[in-house]
């Protein structure tokens, strides 16, 4: 698949996945379980199907490191989605989570021994400013709604500091899981199908603790003047946002270089904010646009970008002459 192609893919399944997640939990709030089954059940189907040919491919991975993975991966994804039920909106949500490339320098100094250039410390102060930035007005925000009575309004910043904890606790393990993946692909390789299968199959089991909450919206769902006579995980609001967007970076981390897909992600991530705040109405202050560019100037600069630019720009200069 042309390159081009696998960008629209991200860019199109990944936001509208932001955008569907949104619309889905503002009409039905805490519905982040049922969404995250209804992806891993497709992608583990399909995984079962194509990957791993009903089971009768081996995988090249011991199966004990998998568990792991999988361990940290499914903690991550219901720990980012219930964040959403502990008054975290959704645009404060997707820039804390571009602090990934704090937790993965911390942790790689921590646990790799690994030393970094000045610039590569320059962006990640200025990513650092912009996540607390951003923060801290979301926090007088939320501190200074007048619709509550103090006592309502401190238990609802109560709260919100539970979901900034819980932001913070998926940062990190979403860092380890990911230095993790590192250690295992230098031994035994590269196969980043099979863990996608493996990653989305394994914890499946577990949803079976979110089983009241997960038929409950199931339920919801199905009653929905949106979803008549419909079963729930086959709504597209769930699957195919999500499978689109996977697909789309498997097949960009083939197609492209690493610095590609890391600038192809961040631009993702500016768009589906940007269309939060403008389509719903979000509450963005002059603070939180500050706040915003400190955290993509900070990655942009995180994969040197400028780098790539210079030749092209160098190249486009010499054509403009020649013609």
């Amino acid at each position: 698949m042309h390159p081009a192609m696998a960008v629209g893919l991200v860019f199109g399944g990944c936001c509208s996945n932001v955008v569907f997640l949104e619309l889905l939990a503002r009409q039905f709030p805490g519905c982040g379980n049922i969404v995250t089954f209804s992806q891993f059940l497709f992608i583990a189907v399909e995984g079962f199907i194509f990957e791993a040919n009903f089971g009768r491919k081996k995988p090249a991975i011991p199966m004990r490191y998998y568990f792991i993975m999988v361990a940290m991966f499914f903690t991550v994804s219901v720990v980012n989605n219930y964040a959403l039920n502990l008054n975290i909106a959704m645009p404060l949500h997707m820039i804390f989570r571009s602090g990934s490339l704090i937790a993965s320098m911390a942790l790689g100094i921590i646990i790799l021994k690994k030393r970094y250039s000045i610039s590569k410390y320059t962006s990640i102060a200025l990513v650092s400013l912009g996540i607390f930035t951003c923060t801290f007005m979301s926090a007088k925000q939320v501190a200074s709604d007048s619709s509550l009575n103090e006592e309502d309004g401190f238990q609802v910043f109560l709260w919100w500091l539970l979901g900034i904890a819980a932001l913070t606790f998926a940062l990190l393990m979403s860092a380890r899981m990911g230095i993790f993946q590192e250690m295992l692909y230098k031994q035994y390789g590269k196969h980043s199908k099979e863990a996608l299968f493996y990653n989305h199959a394994l914890p499946l089991p577990g949803f079976l603790l979110l089983a009241p909450n997960i038929y409950h919206h199931a339920v919801l769902f199905s009653q929905s003047e949106a979803h008549p006579g419909c079963c729930p995980l086959m709504s597209p609001y769930l699957l195919l946002p999500r499978y689109v967007c996977i697909r789309g970076v498997f097949i960009l981390t083939t197609e492209c270089t690493s610095l590609t897909v890391t600038l192809v992600v961040t631009l993702r991530k500016f768009v589906s904010l940007i269309f939060s705040i403008l389509y719903f109405h979000n509450p963005f202050t002059a603070w939180h646009w500050l706040g915003t560019s400190l955290v993509f100037l900070g990655t942009l600069m995180y994969t040197e970008v400028w780098k790539s630019l210079g030749p092209f720009l160098a190249r486009w200069r010499k054509r403009s002459k020649e013609e």
